[in-house]
């Protein structure tokens, strides 16, 4: 069974940082697409950053470009999201999810498998 577990959530004043982590276990495939998504209340929920299985490939909104940053920590199946300078419009509820399209950072139907979430609150 797929599980993947977030942690790191929080709240913090604009400016600050954060660090998600999120440990997968029980995939089978060993070359896939991992990555973060948000939702924020009343929004759709939108992609933030995303890595391919060796972590040669990534890929970020440009709403994060150059703030956000995503990691792979293979040997422990780990998997991060560092945020910094961190704004009120970053808050929301961060899922870990594993087999996404890594270049849209969008789920796929019927196939992503996804984090429970954790909550990160920026205040101005």
């Amino acid at each position: 069974q797929v599980q993947l577990l977030e942690s790191g959530g929080g709240s913090v004043q604009a400016g600050g940082s954060l660090r998600l982590s999120c440990t997968v276990s029980g995939y089978a495939a060993s070359r896939y697409c991992r990555g973060w998504l948000r939702q924020a209340p009343g929004t759709e929920r939108e992609g933030v950053a995303s890595i391919y299985s060796d972590g040669e490939y990534k890929y970020d909104a440009d709403s994060v470009k150059g703030r956000f940053t995503i990691s792979l920590d293979k040997a422990n199946n780990a998997l991060y999201l560092q945020m910094n300078d961190l704004k009120p419009e970053d808050s929301g509820m961060y899922y870990c999810a594993a087999e996404i399209l890594c270049g849209t950072i969008a789920p796929l139907p019927g196939r992503t498998s996804w984090g429970q979430g954790t909550q990160v609150t920026v205040s101005s």
